[in-house]
């Protein structure tokens, strides 16, 4: 630790353009610099602190974005996710508020359909942030915002991978992610019944992050692994839909809560009476992204605590 602290200071330099001044003009400039080194080196050296030892603790922020989805993931090493990023460049603001303000990287973004409630943001993200790799699914879209997507991520970074069943993102500290949904290339099929179903593991603890899959989706992963989709947390599918969220699905993925991703007065009226009669009727208490905010879990890896 204390050799990568002095490095980071190493890298810290100032200087200046002024071929004349006084002595007392120099002492200040001197002064000022070292004081803005100091701070800087400190800030660093806090950051790189705080991402190494982070308490065994792992991070999930459902952020408040409107209508669409965008879930913020950092593990227990670090290691930052980004699921998603809505409709517009409103993701970039929520991200300032979980990351360090001088964060400009992210390790892992995931767009999980052409929809621009999913993707549009993230454009805005590839813009503002250096980003490691890129995961989509292999379904694809027919729109000027699909466009704009898929030619922002090939610029940025030539680390692009096509989602599919059995892949399993390794984030540190025995957290990952693993995918669930689809099994095969699905270039031709509808946009949300081909989006990328995530499970965020940690410990004892999961994530059930179900994209905008639809119920056929959800029957479908019921017989291939029953059981083993229980989950501490879920999003219900297409933001409280009607067409996801079947009584079948929550009796088997068994959450302690669920929480909706979605805009105040959104135009389709999500979440829908039928998704939140059924939460209602197995006891899950919700949250909503609409009245809270962003929503924040965080997991030693025993339980979850709600922030």
């Amino acid at each position: 630790m204390a050799v990568r602290r002095a490095q980071l200071c190493r890298t810290v330099s100032f200087y200046f353009t002024d071929s004349e001044y006084t002595p007392a003009m120099q002492s200040t400039r001197i002064i000022g610099a070292a004081v803005v080194i100091f701070l800087i080196c400190g800030g660093l050296i806090w950051y790189v602190a705080f991402r190494e030892d982070r308490h065994g603790e792992l991070t999930v922020s459902f952020l408040d974005i409107g209508q669409g989805d965008s879930i913020y993931v950092e593990s227990p090493t670090g290691t930052q996710v980004l699921i998603d990023g809505g409709v517009d460049s409103t993701v970039v603001r929520r991200l300032g508020e979980v990351m360090p303000w001088w964060d400009r990287s992210i390790d892992l973004v995931i767009g999980t359909h052409p929809d621009a409630d999913h993707i549009g943001g993230l454009i805005d993200v590839f813009s503002r942030y250096k980003v490691g790799t890129i995961m989509q699914s292999s379904v694809l879209g027919n729109t000027e915002t699909w466009n704009a997507f898929e030619k922002t991520a090939k610029e940025e970074t030539p680390n692009m991978v096509t989602a599919e069943r059995g892949q399993v993102i390794r984030l540190g500290a025995g957290a990952y992610l693993e995918v669930l949904s689809p099994d095969r290339s699905v270039p031709d099929v509808e946009t949300n019944t081909g989006c990328v179903v995530t499970r965020l593991v940690y410990g004892k603890t999961s994530f059930m992050l179900s994209c905008d899959a639809p119920q056929a989706i959800e029957d479908y992963l019921v017989e291939l692994d029953g059981t083993r989709l229980h989950s501490t947390v879920m999003k219900p599918g297409h933001h409280g839909s009607k067409t996801a969220t079947s009584p079948l699905w929550v009796g088997y993925v068994d959450p302690e809560y669920a929480v909706y991703s979605r805009g105040c007065n959104n135009k389709y009226g999500f979440p829908h009476k039928e998704t939140i009669a059924t939460l209602q009727e197995f006891g899950i208490p919700t949250e909503d992204t609409c009245k809270q905010g962003t929503v924040t879990f965080v997991s030693d890896g025993e339980k979850v605590v709600l922030q």
